[in-house]
């Protein structure tokens, strides 16, 4: 079945792309460059699939080794929790989401349209989010070490990626999408809303 046992197709999606980028990339880079980096730019230039493509793109290994194992961890958990496809669905929404906020913040805020980012943090940021607000007080180990609420750990790196954004408009150089990472987690929270609403007549959890 398409719908089944999504979050581990996720990560495979995620190392070809990365094998892309580091075997195909060294024979035809304005490919890669053109079809798996998000920009404001490149949305202006109609290269709109880009919003989707960043989100399955890494070509650094510590990048993807990281993202990857966050995201399986919580992933699994989260499909458990929502099923197959509608997980897919969320994924694919926190990823878009994130992609947007960082073409607006790159032209809107910090006035450089040309800034381009790829990873699956955005999406991921997401995952991580609505897990702590569907099990708030379910403990997760901070840096592998120290156990603390999981609602506590989102917020704190919320704020983490909003200090992070707002040196970013002062000219930090720190080369990380806070503005991506923001997206997704906003993603999350406005699904976790819709989730929560009770349907008006059996008034079950739309998840």
């Amino acid at each position: 079945m398409v719908y089944k046992n999504i979050v581990p197709k996720i990560v495979k999606l995620n190392i070809f792309v990365f094998l892309l980028w580091n075997i195909y990339g060294f024979i035809n880079l304005h490919f890669m460059t053109n079809n798996f980096l998000v920009s404001w730019s490149a949305i202006n230039e109609g290269r709109f699939w880009t919003l989707l493509t960043s989100v399955f793109s890494h070509n650094f290994l510590l990048h993807i080794l990281l993202n990857m194992f966050v995201f399986y961890n919580f992933g699994v958990i989260i499909e458990r929790v929502l099923g197959s496809k509608r997980f897919l669905k969320f994924y694919l929404l926190a990823g878009i989401a994130g992609s947007l906020v960082h073409c607006f913040v790159s032209e809107f805020i910090m006035h450089q349209p040309n800034i381009s980012a790829l990873g699956a943090s955005g999406a991921v940021s997401g995952v991580v989010l609505l897990f702590a607000l569907l099990f708030p007080f379910e403990k997760v180990f901070l840096f592998g070490l120290i156990p603390i609420p999981a609602i506590w750990a989102a917020l704190m790196f919320t704020g983490l990626d909003l200090w992070g954004l707002i040196n970013q408009t002062k000219g930090s150089s720190i080369a990380i999408g806070f503005g991506a990472h923001l997206g997704g987690a906003l993603a999350a929270f406005i699904y976790f809303i819709g989730i929560r609403r009770p349907h008006r007549s059996t008034r079950h959890l739309r998840i």
